[in-house]
């Protein structure tokens, strides 16, 4: 059986030799950021290899945030405003974002019958309703089953591949593909990743891993697991190789310029869509990002003012970033929630649960920007949303522009074939493939 040790890698020989203690006083920060240039270089030559959700937990108005009505009786005091694609305005307060639209994309008319926050956040994440016969995987989670953890640079990513920031109730699972692709959870970038730094020095840790390996050893014997190793074994592997990573540097925002910080806005959204983009750098193929206090049943236009404010600065800021470092072709980025609000407002001047036309915007990947697909009636009847789509065509189309067959069947544990997505691709995102 193949011990549970780790060779010694840069950051142990650093330990080891004294130098990691002159990371404390800004040693190590250059040559870090260095480094990380490199990466970000390889992995921009690629096509779309990696996914940012910016998950709106609690359902975002699509009339305060990305289809504004001013003037018509579903728009009430929202006011709406230009952007630099001429065709295309967005609600008041997202004056940042107007300014990135030619790399946006926006779908306006998504129809789903789950209006229920955990329904509708398993809907939206797995691209199927809730089954007692399967848990379906989530996108982040069939994307890491599907693409390699190298790089095309030859970066092999050390680190959990599926990450939730500031996740919510329900984050991306494996489901059927598996717990191991469940995201990895974490939350405020200012704070340090819990429980992964090792609490004694590197000579205990591996004497532990040791003996760790004496008990695995005799637990595996007469189990069914190739190379005689148990999932436990596996797990442990992954630990350590994480534990000793530089890669854990991608977590970690602190030796990131002031300036871009205030860019995102230094909230813990903002520091965690920061966090994203270094993480996507380093090759994680999903990292969602989660802004909760979007349930506005009551005072919904103070309540999205407040959201706009943390979600405009991280949004531009975060579409820009990639930009300028060549990542924003081989990085999709999207924005939504569970489902949108209802055109009417409710006597608490809020907005309630609607699934029957909403939005969602598209970025990076190769997939086009600049456009609009569908649109929602002024007067709110659902039976006039133009160009309607599932959340399964988004979803197909995003596994689409990563190059991963959204046809492809999993068995489920009941033996039923499911495919990853029973959508089909929205050609108008699909048409131009330059980000």
């Amino acid at each position: 059986m193949e011990p549970l040790t780790h060779r010694i890698d840069r950051r142990g020989w650093l330990k080891i030799t004294g130098l990691a203690g002159a990371a404390g006083a800004g040693w190590l920060g250059p040559v870090a950021q260095v480094l990380a240039q490199r990466e970000e270089r390889a992995r921009g030559t690629a096509q779309a290899q990696s996914v940012i959700l910016l998950w709106m937990q609690g359902g975002p108005s699509q009339l305060e945030t990305f289809d504004p009505h001013p003037g018509a009786p579903t728009g009430g005091p929202t006011k709406d405003i230009a952007t630099v694609v001429p065709a295309i305005r967005l609600a008041k307060g997202l004056e940042r974002v107007a300014e990135q639209m030619n790399s946006i994309s926006l779908v306006r008319s998504l129809v789903t019958k789950e209006g229920d926050h955990e329904r509708g956040t398993y809907l939206v994440k797995t691209g199927y309703s809730p089954d007692p016969t399967a848990v379906h995987p989530a996108i982040g989670a069939i994307i890491c089953k599907e693409l390699p953890e190298e790089l095309p640079s030859g970066l092999r990513t050390e680190i959990p591949r599926h990450v939730a920031i500031l996740p919510g109730q329900w984050p991306g699972r494996g489901g059927e593909l598996g717990d191991n692709l469940d995201a990895f959870k974490t939350y405020d970038p200012r704070q340090k990743v819990p429980d992964v730094t090792a609490r004694v020095d590197q000579e205990r840790f591996e004497q532990r891993l040791r003996d760790l390996s004496v008990v695995e050893s005799q637990f595996s014997q007469g189990r069914k697991r190739q190379v005689n190793r148990t999932l436990h074994g596996d797990t442990v592997q992954r630990a350590t190789r994480m534990m000793t990573s530089d890669q854990l540097q991608a977590f970690e925002i602190a030796e990131e310029p002031r300036d871009l910080l205030a860019r995102y806005g230094d909230t813990p959204f903002g520091r965690a869509c920061l966090a994203a983009r270094r993480l996507i750098a380093v090759g994680v193929r999903c990292v969602e990002v989660t802004l909760a206090g979007w349930d506005t049943h009551v005072s919904n236009f103070e309540g999205t003012d407040e959201q706009k404010k943390l979600l405009d600065p991280a949004l531009a800021a975060l579409i820009a970033d990639l930009q300028e470092r060549g990542l924003l072709k081989s990085t999709v980025v999207l924005c939504g929630g569970e489902f949108g609000r209802t055109p009417k407002i409710n006597p608490t001047d809020g907005r309630d649960h609607w699934p029957q036309g909403f939005s969602f915007a598209v970025a990076g990947g190769g997939l086009r920007g600049g456009t609009v697909i569908g649109a929602t009636d002024p007067d709110g009847d659902p039976k006039k949303v133009v160009g309607k789509h599932g959340i399964e065509d988004l979803h197909a189309t995003v596994l689409a522009a990563l190059g991963i067959n959204f046809t492809k069947e999993y068995i489920s544990r009941t033996q039923r074939p499911i495919q990853y997505s029973s959508g089909e691709t929205i050609g108008e995102l699909l048409g131009d493939r330059t980000a």
